[in-house]
């Protein structure tokens, strides 16, 4: 757009400016460039090692594999857990999931094994059916083939909604890869003698001989749906953002209204504790309506919908009170920094389960978005992530502590709101005073006769004043300049304590 066309709508933009070399500006142009530089660099620093703690939690992912144990126990005894135990030793690697193996006679039954899964003690539990190998062998050999089922030799039990993107790729795939494998051991162990027994012609037998077996996947909770990625990044992250903004909006409600300088703080406490649970209630419902409204296939109940719901008002509302805190305690230039190193640290803390991440990353155990994430994990496969003895701890005393704080810094702000309308008031009468004594001391400056003496020239008039009298004016001036001076530090030190945080203004309101 032309410059006069801005210029027309806004002509006054450019009234008054003052040059680059004025005396003025050079008092300050070194130290805005210093403060710029300053701040220049450490927002550089702060985001670089944002970027390398987010990227080093994801660093190694794949090498680090080898931590997620998967429970073996062979059922069967027999040549076909055999062939699962030379298949693993092809693929063990760092880069595949630990094979534990246990007897059958500490887990006797499927159902064992699927408690341990569902207590996360394992990620996922390999088995092989009793008698797998005798009714396999008795299809090859053409006896059993119409009641032989594939399906029934090899089979694991895993919890798709713990971190579902990872046990897709980690744990099935590989327990996919490995049961392919297996098969392959299968026939270079078993294949001569076997071959030797297929019924000639018999097209059931061979095929069961070319492929003994299916791999059956037994999943505690199915948790498909494309919306599954983002619920433990943008959801959380969402989540984070809402409540920050919101918080903004109501201490610039509290500024506009001038409500810690009229309120008693225990109201103030109450009314602020109400509102916040109020509004992290409702987010919470609707965003809990939402993940349901796009669930897809994925079948959880009304009973897991209330509980989703308690789970993310409670994440939310620990999250309101710790930007709260923010804002109350740490200097209003460090807020920002504040805010965003929350945010990454804890959505770096359920990218990834802390097996697949470096082991300095479990310090993460204690953010509230690991421990939001745990317990909603439980509510959606029906209890099989029991991690409510730290999670629930965890975000309560978020809780606690935030509450205490934030009603400690009510008290802290209505101290501060009563200094700052009094050096307001104050700020107010030295100026008034220094406004009369200047006016009285510019009468001084006068002739007895009242009027000053003047002298006309073709470029103007001018009062003949002494040198005492010039040297009285510049007197004066250099009082007036030090008199704003002490009263924009006056002012500057109580807007710096009064601190009611980052304000937005509030829709709607007006001016109080």
């Amino acid at each position: 757009m032309p410059l006069p066309i801005i210029n027309r709508f806004y002509p006054r933009a450019c009234e008054n400016r003052l040059p680059i070399n004025h005396p003025e500006i050079k008092a300050f142009r070194a130290k805005f460039f210093t403060a710029a530089l300053l701040n220049f660099v450490i927002y550089v620093l702060l985001f670089f090692c944002l970027f390398c703690y987010l990227y080093g939690s994801l660093f190694q992912q794949v090498p680090r594999t080898h931590n997620l144990h998967v429970l073996w126990v062979d059922y069967d005894g027999s040549i076909v857990g055999d062939a699962v135990r030379n298949a693993y030793s092809s693929l063990q690697s760092l880069e595949f999931p630990s094979l534990i193996e246990r007897s059958a006679s500490q887990f006797p039954t499927p159902n064992d094994l699927r408690e341990a899964v569902c207590n996360s003690h394992y990620w996922a539990a390999l088995f092989t059916s009793p008698e797998a190998s005798a009714n396999l062998g008795l299809a090859v050999a053409g006896l059993n083939t119409s009641q032989y089922n594939a399906s029934n030799v090899l089979s694991f039990i895993w919890n798709e909604a713990k971190y579902p993107t990872v046990m897709d790729s980690a744990i099935s795939n590989n327990l996919h890869t490995l049961s392919d494998v297996a098969r392959v051991s299968y026939i270079a162990l078993n294949g001569t003698s076997a071959f030797l027994t297929i019924p000639p012609n018999n097209s059931a037998a061979i095929s069961v001989f070319t492929n003994p077996w299916i791999l059956t996947s037994i999943n505690i909770k199915p948790t498909t749906q494309g919306t599954r990625t983002v619920y433990n990044t943008i959801v959380i992250v969402l989540i984070l953002i809402e409540d920050f903004f919101y918080l903004a909006t109501i201490n610039g409600l509290y500024a506009q209204f001038r409500i810690y300088s009229r309120i008693a703080p225990l109201r103030i406490i109450l009314v602020r504790d109400t509102i916040s649970l109020t509004f992290t209630m409702l987010g919470s419902l609707v965003n809990s309506a939402a993940l349901w409204a796009f669930k897809a296939n994925w079948h959880v109940s009304g009973d897991q919908f209330a509980l989703n719901w308690l789970i993310l008002w409670l994440f939310a509302h620990t999250n309101f009170l710790a930007f709260d805190v923010f804002t109350i305690w740490i200097p209003p230039q460090y807020v920002s920094m504040a805010l965003v190193t929350w945010i990454v640290v804890n959505v770096s803390s359920i990218i990834l389960p802390f097996s697949l991440s470096s082991p300095f990353y479990r310090w993460g155990y204690a953010l509230p978005a690991h421990a939001a994430y745990e317990l909603l994990t439980d509510n959606w496969s029906s209890g099989c992530n029991p991690h409510l003895s730290y999670a629930l701890p965890v975000l309560f005393a978020y809780e606690v502590i935030g509450l205490i704080l934030t009603g400690i810094g009510v008290y802290k702000r209505c101290h501060y709101a009563v200094i700052m309308e009094e050096t307001t008031k104050e700020a107010m009468r030295l100026r008034v005073e220094a406004a009369l004594k200047l006016e009285r001391e510019h009468d001084d400056l006068r002739p007895d006769t009242g009027e000053p003496s003047r002298t006309t020239t073709n470029t103007g008039t001018f009062d003949h004043d002494d040198e005492a009298s010039s040297r009285q004016r510049r007197r004066i001036e250099s009082n007036l300049e030090d008199l704003d001076s002490q009263i924009h530090r006056m002012e500057t030190r109580a807007s710096l304590l009064s601190n009611i945080g980052p304000t937005f203004r509030l829709i709607g309101s007006e001016d109080q």
